[in-house]
């Protein structure tokens, strides 16, 4: 992204008033509990962060992370075949990504919270049924469960939320909130998998539920605020910046900009958006929720396969956190994103054709370096390119499209290895398709046309309001 200089008098407040003068959040005051137990200096948008990486914690650690250590357990309960149980995982995405695409628009006029609850509660349901099922419809009923659930709390609801509270630390605050996410694989999928291999699917799956409801719940309610204005707050916690280092992306006239749907499938950087991420999480996903079927083979045991999964996670943790808190916020979003590509599908084919213990777990730790960083850089492009008043509508049908293409990896993967009788070729094939995830992405930028017309409107409001510093925005912010 182009780089400048843009000096304003108080960046978030413009932000936020340009957005809608008559705004509802701004009239909706909150102090939920947790703000009255903080010390007033405490910024509580670290607060929402916190929460949002719990809640991340339990929906994706037992919702996504889960789908994994349920593979091998029902082929082998029930006798169903790979591609069958892959065909529900295959469905998993698809309703999870067409309950994002239907949400994300709600989301942005009325907020988050009032889908989380039911959401939260879906994915409990649909963890606990899973121990129950005989039938292989009761099993594609069961995921249909989790998946709505998860897209109506997990992704594009906790994203939406960040995206209000952090603009120029943004890609930091979904760093830390992400954690939740990867401390979910590294902590619940051992705890899953020891579950089922000591008591079976029917003792493990409802503790798991019955975890989402004890850790989410109570999150919801006590913590989580969709707006900062509704506290009072500015955003990323500056209440005044009178010089501040910053890009076009991520200025007041792009993040306020409103996007229709519509608007935004005209526009190249969505597709190119939309095309990397479908391509790159259609190969990661398969990757993942077969990795412990696929190395169970190799190690010996279900234990030392699922332990794998621990520790891509770990990787994952500790790769987001170092490019959040140094990387994503400084520089070009796009090269980022090359480097993800390219490490991980090079990561991948190393695990697939690379048979030796040692280099098994250091490729599998490396693949786990980019999985956290490839989830965020999508959220992360999406609101540098869209901004955030209309994140929930753009990032809903860009999160549908991944989540068809997600389900579509494993259902594939595992129809070629019925068919081959190895896991080899098929995680071959969808390993290499993470190369061609590189092209598209250098037109993920702002359309020029578009910010030109923000910028302008936004330097008009400045001059003909009269402020105590003189503002001045960088000609190459208007791509001249």
């Amino acid at each position: 992204m182009t780089r400048s200089i843009l000096c304003v008098e108080a960046v978030p407040n413009s932000m936020s008033q340009a957005a809608d003068s008559e705004d509802v959040w701004a009239r909706s005051p909150q102090r939920p509990l947790a703000a009255r137990l903080l010390p007033q200096r405490f910024y509580y948008g670290w607060a929402i962060v916190f929460a949002c990486a719990a809640l991340m914690f339990v929906s994706v650690g037992v919702g996504y992370y889960g789908l994994a250590v349920y593979l091998g357990p029902l082929r082998e309960l029930h006798g169903w075949s790979n591609a069958d149980v892959s065909l529900a995982t295959g469905m998993y995405f698809a309703f999870s990504g067409l309950s994002s695409a239907l949400v994300g628009p709600q989301i942005d006029k009325h907020g988050a919270r009032r889908w989380m609850i039911p959401g939260l509660l879906l994915i409990a349901l649909g963890s606990v049924f899973i121990g129950q099922v005989a039938e292989l419809w009761q099993l594609y009923v069961t995921y249909i469960m989790l998946a709505v659930g998860s897209g109506m709390s997990a992704g594009v609801a906790v994203n939406a939320t960040l995206a209000r509270w952090f603009v120029q630390r943004r890609a930091w605050a979904m760093a830390m909130a992400s954690t939740g996410v990867s401390l979910g694989g590294a902590v619940l999928s051992p705890l899953n998998t020891f579950l089922i291999e000591q008591w079976g699917l029917e003792v493990a799956t409802p503790i798991m539920g019955l975890l989402i409801v004890a850790v989410g719940i109570p999150i919801v309610v006590l913590v989580l605020v969709w707006d900062p204005r509704q506290m009072g707050l500015p955003q990323d916690g500056l209440k005044v910046v009178a010089t501040a280092t910053t890009n076009a992306a991520r200025s007041a006239a792009n993040q306020t900009r409103r996007w229709t749907p519509r608007q935004a499938l005209r526009t190249l950087p969505f597709w190119a958006i939309l095309v990397s991420f479908v391509i790159v999480l259609l190969a990661q996903t398969g990757f993942i929720l077969h990795q412990v079927a696929f190395l169970e083979q190799r190690l010996g045991s279900l234990t030392a396969a699922g332990s794998t999964l621990s520790l891509t996670a770990i990787g994952s943790i500790v790769a987001r956190l170092i490019v959040g808190r140094f990387f994503a916020d400084r520089v070009d979003l796009r090269i980022l994103t090359v480097i993800m590509f390219l490490v991980q599908g090079t990561a991948a084919l190393a695990v697939i054709h690379i048979d030796h213990p040692v280099s098994t777990f250091v490729s599998i730790l490396i693949f786990g370096f980019t999985i956290g960083n490839v989830y965020m850089l999508q959220s992360l492009l999406t609101s540098d390119v869209f901004g955030y008043v209309s994140f929930g509508a753009v990032y809903g049908m860009i999160a549908f499209a991944t989540q068809l293409s997600s389900g579509f990896g494993p259902w594939l993967i595992g129809a070629l290895e019925d068919l081959t009788g190895s896991y080899e070729v098929p995680l071959t094939v969808v390993a290499i398709l993470t190369y061609a995830a590189l092209l598209p992405i250098y037109f993920a930028r702002p359309p020029k046309r578009a910010l030109r017309r923000a910028l302008s409107s936004a330097i008009s409001v400045m001059v003909t309001r009269p402020a105590p510093q003189q503002s001045a925005v960088d000609e190459s912010m208007l791509g001249k």
